[in-house]
């Protein structure tokens, strides 16, 4: 029976550890933002779903030095994952709380989350969850981000993406789907695009 490739460090994964990242997932950010150019001018980004930290090692290797990264995740970062201009939250991204203190670092340049649901198996399940993390993210970058400020999140296929991109278009100049290369080719992942938000 052949292997499922998810068992084993392809390319991106090992890529990933040779240069100090977490996780392979980093490479999604990279591909993401030579493409859109997310992190131009950015100052204040915020990374919600953060855990292990990939996501939040590329920004602070390629934010402006005078610049900060503000994450927030359920479970820790990976204790490689430090800097003096990262505030990290520990906790639930719905609570009052936890959406006070984010609030209270912004507001951002840029939100991005790579946040996955706990996946059962079950793709409609699953797709419904990711669906949810989805509509959580588009409502912190409603609230949190300034005029011109940009926005990508992870969503699996199927998720409603079209309506979620419709209401999305409310927000930002321009909302598009976009899978980087770095995605494993049976994933059924991919990313919503938002630029440009307006005044």
């Amino acid at each position: 029976m052949a292997k499922n490739s998810y068992s084993q460090p392809d390319f991106w994964s090992q890529k990933a550890f040779r240069e100090g990242y977490p996780a392979r997932s980093v490479y999604k950010l990279e591909e993401i933002d030579k493409k859109f150019g997310m992190l131009k001018k950015c100052r204040t980004v915020l990374d919600l779903g953060a855990a292990p930290g990939s996501w939040t090692t590329w920004l602070l290797r390629n934010i402006d030095s005078s610049g900060k990264v503000v994450s927030c995740d359920l479970n820790p970062l990976a204790k490689t994952v430090t800097a003096d201009n990262l505030v990290f939250f520990q906790g639930d991204l719905l609570s009052e709380e936890i959406r006070e203190k984010i609030t209270a670092e912004g507001p951002y340049d840029l939100v991005v989350c790579d946040a996955a649901p706990l996946t059962t198996g079950n793709r409609t399940i699953d797709t419904l969850r990711s669906k949810s993390l989805v509509e959580m993210a588009i409502w912190y970058a409603q609230q949190m981000l300034k005029p011109g400020g940009n926005f990508c999140v992870k969503i699996f296929q199927n998720g409603d993406q079209q309506k979620l991109l419709m209401k999305m278009r409310e927000t930002f100049t321009q909302a598009k789907g976009f899978k980087p290369e770095a995605c494993r080719a049976e994933s059924f992942e991919t990313y919503l695009i938002g630029l440009n938000k307006k005044g």
